[in-house]
């Protein structure tokens, strides 16, 4: 296979069933829209999300190194995540459009390619050893950003829309 000299990252021509490259491209888009998100924030929103690019980059190589996020950083992510739904309680109580301000859109976005994250860790965990944290990040980022999203439409004061299945919902 050809392999450009221009190539942009070492590791694109590794072989498809590998998914270790994937992961990092994905990461390293996840990171990138968080960066996008802080610059529509202020003060500690703001260094809170950047806080949180900076774990999703440290989450990058774990796949081909280690894991060498803290415990102190995963409880860190564990509590916004904890302080953004207890601040708008009642948006949880209901499955929502993902809408409302452009903030809120993006960390709607963010929460989405964490949920393909966690899908590609498991069909990578098919074929080989994933430490459990990786995954366990992976689905806390997905639900920090779901949190962030609602507490930002809250800020704003954007209602939530709500949103029921006809494919889910109860059949009496």
């Amino acid at each position: 296979m050809y392999r450009s000299p221009y190539e942009a990252y070492p590791f694109l021509s590794e072989p498809a069933e590998d998914l270790r490259c994937d992961f990092e491209i994905l990461t390293d888009r996840i990171a990138s829209e968080a960066g996008w998100l802080s610059g529509m924030l202020e003060g500690e929103l703001k260094e809170e999300v950047l806080a949180v690019a900076e774990l999703i980059y440290h989450l990058n190589p774990s796949l081909r190194t280690f894991f060498s996020v803290t415990e102190a950083e995963l409880t860190s992510l564990k509590d916004g995540t904890a302080r953004h739904e207890a601040a708008c309680q009642d948006r949880l109580k209901q499955f929502v459009t993902p809408q409302g301000t452009p903030a809120a859109g993006l960390a709607h976005v963010i929460r989405t390619d964490c949920k393909a994250l966690v899908r590609l860790l498991y069909r990578y965990g098919e074929r080989h050893d994933v430490d459990p944290r990786v995954i366990d990040m992976a689905n806390l980022l997905s639900g920090y950003f779901f949190a962030l999203a609602l507490r930002l439409n809250a800020l704003a004061g954007v209602s939530e829309r709500p949103f029921v299945s006809r494919n889910y919902k109860r059949r009496d």
